[in-house]
């Protein structure tokens, strides 16, 4: 059974309700005890009538992956009731609403009965009916506060610093809040034997999501341009984006905003719009998910052949199609490696947090504009939504964006033919120059067949040497991005490999399987394409398990595409249900695999 500073409980209710202040108020509250704490909210696509859920776990130890119990539940939903008691642990407790009578399905051996008449409250205590609707989470979150013993004083603080300037709001909200705390106080005993107890483990952390870091990246590195199409789960990437600029970017004294954000008609407009900025020499970019992507290919394409910078922000969802928009997946691995018709292969810098959001940021625009190339930042859902506990963020205020090889009027002024294309320095990237910088450089770019003077041509042997210096370019990236991060133990068993926003589980994985006696050498892949590292790793353990949250082993096929190991010798543990990863599923594939049957 879980215990003191470690445990997990989950909101069950009705998309639309307001339950999203009240379950923020709690993970705000127990953060501000100095507890490690993150949130997972599980919301539905449609704008409301359908389940949604919110689940926080308290970790002592400062595990961030999604629960793989839950200790407590608080189920609102009458629809998803049988759902909301199965997933109770045993020994765990259920809290209703007992304004109603007790459903049958809500009865469960081994689980804990608590019933609190929110409903019954609301309607006694308040008198406007959207009050009466709203203010039920609030109770349940003073009820919350009683059960697990969240500091009140505290949630006061809080309160306060929310509704200061509107003394109705507080003082409904203040009486909710102690209507539920009352409650379970006189009516149960309280705490349960799992609750918070202070500590000081959070001072240094903050919580954000990955969608606002990554935001806030981009402004750090100096990005000017967004364009952008509405869609989930990427859209706050660029609300946070406005918001920034708003406030960082508009001249004090004029008021004039130094930036340019447009709202596109599709993401191939919003493609187009990033790729002809970045060939002005704006920073410019796209945020965007699975669908977006699949439009934006003939740009992207564009863009890689003309070599023009551009990044592209992928907050990754379930597919294909529509699939389900609010669910996480890692299934564009392939669709960014190889954007596009015809031989291309693109940088992708992969994630794992909100954190790494806001420092791979500036990576992607130096990448894009060292190798004057479109650059991805693989992101999903769970990372760029949920509530993340990370360290402060810091920055190097001695930071210089890395333009490349950017030739300036001086340099442009004794070029007697600008020859576009031309690999001078036998690295495979050719000096480009920006649009009216200078009258010797080059004011068009050519979609079709040209040679390295950037002459159109359909003569092979000029196509091939446009194309076989981007393969060298390619390959000179493949050593200046991130490099992998390696965890490796004395005695290694096996290896797991994996990406993305998978890291927090296997972490967690990794002290688990370590305690049953089996232990793992980890390799998180933070971007592609792949230096010899990964190779070595691969090659240095005779069982290699792949984690990633696809059906199709994406990862798994472009390693082996990209490295030469067959991809059969690789075992993968796959979770493609939409739901973020859990330490449980990489435990249960790898024990199961290295248990002999029988």
């Amino acid at each position: 059974m879980s215990g003191v500073n470690d445990f997990a409980f989950k909101m069950a209710t009705v998309n639309g309700t307001g339950s999203a202040s009240a379950n923020s108020l709690l993970m705000q509250a127990i953060f501000r005890m100095g507890i490690p704490v993150t949130g997972k909210n599980l919301f539905p696509s449609n704008i409301q009538g359908l389940p949604t859920f919110y689940e926080i776990r308290v970790s002592k130890d400062g595990y961030t992956a999604r629960p793989s119990e839950i200790d407590l539940v608080v189920t609102l939903n009458p629809s998803t009731y049988a759902k909301d008691v199965a997933s109770v642990t045993p020994g765990g407790y259920l809290l209703y609403d007992s304004s109603w009578p007790l459903e049958p399905e809500l009865v469960r051996e081994g689980v804990t009965i608590r019933g609190i008449p929110f409903g019954k409250m609301c309607v006694d205590n308040f008198v406007r009916d959207r009050d009466r609707t709203l203010l039920r989470n609030i109770v349940y979150a003073g009820a919350l506060a009683a059960f697990l013993k969240i500091d009140m004083d505290i949630v006061s603080q809080m309160l306060v610093e929310k509704f200061s300037k509107k003394k109705a709001l507080f003082d409904a909200n203040n009486t909710a809040i102690k209507l539920g705390y009352d409650y379970a106080s006189n009516n149960y005993q309280c705490p349960l034997p799992f609750h918070l107890e202070q500590m000081d483990e959070t001072k240094d952390s903050i919580i954000i999501d990955g969608n606002t870091s990554a935001a806030l990246g981009a402004v750090y590195a100096g990005a000017t341009v967004g364009a952008w199409y509405p869609i989930t789960p990427s859209t706050s990437l660029m609300e946070a984006f406005t918001m920034f600029c708003r406030k960082f970017r508009t001249d004090p004294e004029t008021g004039l905003g130094k930036y340019c954000i447009l709202q596109a008609e599709d993401e191939l407009s919003a493609a187009g719009i990033a790729i002809g900025a970045g060939w002005a020499g704006a920073r410019a970019f796209t945020n965007t998910s699975g669908p977006g992507i699949s439009l934006m290919q003939e740009f992207i394409g564009l863009a890689y052949y003309t070599e023009i910078p551009a990044v592209f922000y992928d907050i990754q969802r379930t597919g294909p199609s529509t699939g389900m928009p609010t669910r996480t997946q890692q299934a564009d691995l392939l669709s960014l490696a190889y954007a596009s018709h015809g031989d291309t292969k693109h940088i992708v810098l992969f994630p794992c947090s909100p954190e790494e959001c806001f420092y791979m940021s500036p990576m992607a625009f130096d990448l894009a504009d060292r190798f004057q190339t479109p650059v991805f930042v693989a992101s999903d859902l769970d990372i760029g939504m949920n509530d993340w506990m990370c360290r402060r963020l810091t920055w190097d205020d001695a930071y210089v964006p890395d333009r490349g090889k950017c030739l300036t009027a001086a340099d442009l002024e004794s070029v007697k033919k600008f020859s576009r294309y031309l690999d001078a320095e036998g690295d495979g990237i050719a000096a480009r120059s920006l649009p009216g910088v200078h009258g010797n450089g080059a004011y068009f770019v050519r979609g079709s067949g040209h040679d390295k003077h950037g002459m159109y041509t359909e003569d092979s042997d000029s196509y091939q040497e446009v194309v076989d210096r981007l393969a060298r370019k390619f390959k000179l990236a493949a050593t200046k991005v991130p490099a992998p991060e390696f965890h490796r133990v004395a005695n290694a068993d096996v290896g797991i490999v994996s990406l993305g926003g998978c890291h927090a589980a296997i972490l967690e994985a990794l002290d688990k399987m370590k305690a049953l006696g089996i232990n793992a050498d980890y390799m998180r892949i933070r971007a592609f394409p792949f230096d010899t590292p990964v190779r070595e790793f691969l090659d240095a353990h005779q069982t290699i398990f792949v984690v990633e949250q696809n059906r199709d082993a994406q990862l798994r096929s472009l390693l082996a595409i990209e490295t030469g190991k067959p991809r059969d010798d690789m075992i993968s543990v796959l979770d493609y249900g939409g739901m973020p990863l859990t330490a449980r599923v990489v435990v249960s594939a790898v024990t199961a695999t290295l248990t002999p049957a029988g």
